[in-house]
């Protein structure tokens, strides 16, 4: 890629991000695009947990698969977009920390599937960050459908 279409990729990444409702829901961020790589940033809510107070694994699931995409939105032409297939979460550890970072990387890119591997860890001020959960995914590149666009 050249820078252009770097820049473009970038570009498209942060729109497209800004039209997630769920991903403002919930306070994530974008902090770092890179090609095959995105990570995402949540701080602690107490109204993102589950019954002990523990970050819901539904909000850990939804910010991987979201990293996951747009790290493989960073490997297709800027007239494709993605909708996630199929994705598998192993939760490794509680949800406990001050923030969280997702990381989504591409394990496989393709002009039709693209496989992507997340991991999302707990950040305290007292330690190293915490491996909590780890996703693979996997997207459908789409082009050309009504209403799946960027």
């Amino acid at each position: 890629m050249d820078d252009g279409e770097l820049q473009d990729f970038r570009t498209r990444i942060r729109e497209s991000f800004d039209r997630q409702a769920a991903m403002h829901t919930i306070g994530a961020e974008l902090t770092r695009i890179e090609q095959g790589t995105v990570e995402i940033e949540l701080p602690f809510d107490p109204k993102l947990t589950q019954q002990h107070g523990l970050l819901h694994a539904g909000v850990i699931s939804a910010a991987l698969d979201a990293a996951g995409t747009y790290a493989a939105y960073s490997v297709i032409d800027p007239g494709a977009s993605l909708l996630t297939i199929e994705f598998k979460v192993n939760l490794l550890s509680p949800g406990r920390g001050d923030r969280f970072l997702f990381r989504g990387e591409v394990t496989k890119p393709g002009t039709t599937i693209i496989v992507s591997d997340g991991r999302a860890y707990a950040i305290r001020p007292d330690g190293p960050a915490k491996l909590i959960a780890s996703m693979t995914g996997t997207m459908m590149v789409v082009r050309g459908r009504e209403g799946i666009e960027g």
